[in-house]
């Protein structure tokens, strides 16, 4: 019963989880196409990561330009 739960959650990540490190893995290998693959994973993450960053900091503006940040340093607890 054990080695059979054990087994499932091994084929789980094996075959579902960890499915595109086995495309990464199988890009690497071909020096035509593999570098190319890569590159545009890496500037997708970081358009991914600038858009959030972006928004966030936009985000903080408009709780800023609305006066609803507390600003005082006494504004926690533990600060007093």
């Amino acid at each position: 019963m054990m080695k059979s739960f054990f087994e499932a959650i091994q084929w789980i990540f094996d075959e579902i989880i960890f499915f595109f490190h086995d495309i990464f893995r199988f890009t690497e290998i071909e020096p035509t196409w593999g570098w190319w693959v890569a590159n545009i994973v890496n500037w997708a993450l970081w358009g991914i990561i600038c858009y959030y960053i972006w928004y966030w900091i936009k985000q903080l503006q408009l709780h800023k330009d609305n006066n609803e940040e507390d600003q005082d340093t006494t504004a926690h607890s533990f600060l007093k």
